[in-house]
């Protein structure tokens, strides 16, 4: 067994294993006699030694055990045992256990008071191990989730509102800049982490005894923390004043946005709120507004699905529709179009509901309904502005549709959004919010329909046999080849919080206007029409994509029949 943390000088030791040089030393402690910095630090930073190396030596000297964190399993039962506020001050985390011996590892093992305080939390015998902090601050982070420090600053909110009168506790420190209010510290955190978790909706809802907040990660509901309800009102007016919406008014619904800075990054926010039995629910949306933007070639397309997409969004006009529900990437999907198509030579105009991304060169049109600057106007002063493409962030109505088709059949390029359930009835939705049949078959390219699915973690796959009814279901895609494929699942790991997946990738499929198929939509016949689709598109569906993934080992069989479950046993 590892002996307990003893003094030790890293600057002889480094020396003493051949990692180190007396001059670099010596230049190394100079620099921290100035700056202040820790000398371990320094070395790092100055390129003398790895933080893994130092880790190694210390563990060396130490007669431990080094860890190397990046692939490293933890357990929820030990974590509890070293609250999240004590692993971040001591830069320490429970790993193991063995024969009744709690292994701990220190991203500093030298330092005796530190042994000391965590072996006086755990109340176990404890065993040290030797851990980078590089390493160690993201495993905290993954396995924490900072809902400790969240919950700590709703119970801060709590004890200031004290026992005030609701209405009255709202008003406590909440004027715009008061930074050290609890719900101002409160709040901001909740942004950070879920920021930090990837989330795209944070929803704050308020039950009769809590008031529970919870992120969307990869499309699926997570709660972060449940707090007292008598911080709900103060949470509620602090975002009220934020979007700038009117904080007296409680009994009806409302609309707003905000942006901030969250980690260096520019966030926009759009925020709705819901008078609910308990007080006001609300759900923001978050749009990162200095992502990266995806080229066509990195969404990961099928070639058959790229080479045709890209095709379509190369012709001089028509019309090219993405479908599909709320948050299923169609935004992301059209603007890696307009990063391959804006150029100097082309003038594009976007007319969006918000504006979601920010790319140069764009001139981009933020509708404002309470205006009346709504799409349809503001698309009929576009297409007086001479432009080659147009984006409309969403055909909602028959008009705003009608403008759209008029465009595209006067020598524009017009990409837009329609929610659909598949490519195959989207011309079907067009005629029937009233656009004539001849606009359809004429302007319409193509329509492409996709979904998100989540991808299996890389960190925790591991093969999978599937149950008889996963089987059964493959079977309609993959007919007697089933037992041919290897299948995988995610067994759950601290990479992706236990639930097996990571990151989501797209499903789709498309549907040309070809010659036969526009003869069909000028007939008027809805059935015939799904006929000739159903032949062009010969099984190229979302439902045979995502079975492409879950063969490819990107997606479960599990995930795969929940996509097809929304889609249709047809589609």
């Amino acid at each position: 067994m590892p002996r307990p943390p003893e003094r030790i000088r890293l600057g002889d030791l480094l020396i003493q294993q051949n990692l180190l040089s007396d001059e670099q030393l010596q230049l190394a402690l100079a620099e921290q006699k100035r700056s202040g910095r820790r000398l371990g630090r320094i070395f790092v930073d100055s390129g003398y030694v790895t933080e893994s190396g130092i880790a190694k030596a210390l563990a060396h000297q130490l007669k431990a055990e080094f860890i190397d964190l990046q692939n490293f399993q933890t357990r929820p039962e030990l974590l509890k045992l070293l609250p999240e506020g004590a692993a971040r001050r001591y830069r320490a985390v429970p790993l193991d256990e063995r024969g009744g011996v709690l292994r701990i590892g220190f991203a500093d093992p030298t330092d005796l008071a530190v042994y000391d305080e965590v072996a006086r939390i755990v109340k176990r015998d404890i065993d040290l191990a030797v851990v980078t902090e590089s390493q160690l601050m993201p495993l905290l982070d993954r396995v924490y989730h900072r809902t400790e420090e969240i919950s700590g600053l709703a119970r801060e909110l709590t004890a200031e509102m004290g026992d005030l009168p609701t209405e009255f506790g709202t008003g406590l420190s909440l004027t715009p800049g008061a930074e050290d209010a609890p719900v101002v510290k409160l709040l901001q955190t909740v942004f950070e982490e879920a920021i930090r978790l990837r989330a795209s909706d944070i929803h704050i809802e308020p039950q009769e005894k809590s008031l529970t907040i919870r992120f969307r990660i990869d499309g699926v509901l997570h709660i972060q923390t449940e707090a007292d309800s008598k911080i709900s009102s103060a949470v509620v007016l602090r975002l009220k004043l934020m979007s700038s919406l009117d904080i007296s008014e409680k009994r009806l619904p409302q609309d707003g946005r905000f942006d901030m800075k969250i980690r260096g990054q520019a966030v926009d926010v759009r925020l709705s709120t819901m008078p609910t039995q308990y007080g006001e629910s609300v759900v923001m949306r978050l749009l990162v507004q200095n992502s990266a933007l995806l080229d066509l070639d990195r969404l990961q397309m099928p070639p058959h699905v790229l080479t045709r997409f890209r095709h379509a969004i190369h012709q001089p006009s028509g019309i090219v529709l993405v479908t599909g529900p709320t948050g299923s990437g169609k935004t992301t999907t059209l603007y890696a179009a307009l990063n391959e198509l804006n150029s100097p030579r082309n003038k594009i105009i976007t007319v969006e509901d918000p504006v979601e991304y920010r790319l140069p060169g764009l001139n981009q049109v933020q509708v404002h309904e309470k205006i009346d600057l709504s799409f349809t106007r503001v698309l009929r002063t576009a297409l007086r502005q001479d432009p080659d493409i147009i984006l409309i962030g969403e055909m909602r109505d028959q008009e705003t549709a009608e403008i759209a088709m008029r465009a595209s059949m006067t020598g524009h390029l017009v990409l837009s959004t329609l929610h659909t359930n598949d490519a195959l009835t989207t011309p079907i939705r067009l005629l029937d919010m009233g656009v004539p049949r001849y606009m359809v078959a004429l302007s319409v390219k193509m329509v492409m329909a996709q979904r998100l699915v989540r991808t299996i973690c890389s960190n925790c796959a591991q093969p999978h046999a599937p149950e008889s009814h996963e089987a059964e279901w493959l079977k309609y895609e993959l007919g007697d080849k089933v037992a041919q494929y290897k299948y995988s699942v995610g067994a759950g790991c601290t990479h992706c919080a236990n639930t097996g997946y990571q990151g989501r990738q797209a499903v789709y499929e498309f549907l040309e206007m070809t010659p036969p198929l526009v003869e069909a939509a000028n007939l008027g016949d809805p059935g015939h029409f799904v006929r000739v689709g159903r032949e062009q598109m010969a099984g190229n569906t979302l439902r045979r994509d995502a079975v492409r993934l879950v063969i490819n080992g990107r997606t479960t069989i599990e995930e795969a029949m929940r996509i097809s479950s929304q889609i249709g046993d047809e589609a």
